[in-house]
């Protein structure tokens, strides 16, 4: 396992993002709020972390739902899974969204979100006339059917 290190400013008064246990992918993310923030039903908000990185070239950060937040609440985050790239240097916000029929409330310093570190790859372009025959081919969305 490799272990990357970023540069962070935290302006707000929690703790920085870190893993609830060894084997977790990814870091709980908090709401920097001044007061708890109450979201209706199917509202959605961009929540201040009081976060900013500096990830290095290669990586980037990808923020994703909590689980819990989802089944016991029904807030998820829009733009899932968000990409932070590595020459971002703004605030990270979070957007959430209330898809339960109850309007729900995130309060200062609640886990709203996870942050996992991928390294990612650059591509390049090779223009052809022809792509490789596969079984699947050209079939869509659905294509293989249940089983």
């Amino acid at each position: 396992m490799t272990t990357v290190k970023i540069k962070i400013i935290n302006h707000s008064a929690n703790t920085l993002p870190e893993y609830a246990t060894t084997g977790s992918s990814g870091m709980d993310i908090r709401a920097n709020l001044n007061e708890p923030l109450t979201l209706q039903s199917l509202q959605r908000y961009l929540v201040p972390t009081g976060l900013f990185i500096e990830l290095p070239a290669g990586y980037e950060a990808q923020i994703r739902p909590r689980s819990g937040l989802a089944i016991k609440q029904g807030i998820t985050c829009l733009n899932t899974p968000g990409t932070i790239d590595s020459d971002y240097r703004g605030e990270i916000k979070i957007i959430l969204i209330n898809l339960s029929v109850e309007e729900q409330v995130i309060h200062p310093g609640d886990r709203i979100a996870q942050m996992i570190i991928q390294s990612t790859e650059k591509a390049e372009w090779l223009p052809v006339t022809e792509l490789e025959v596969t079984q699947r081919n050209a079939g869509g969305f659905g294509h293989t059917g249940k089983q």
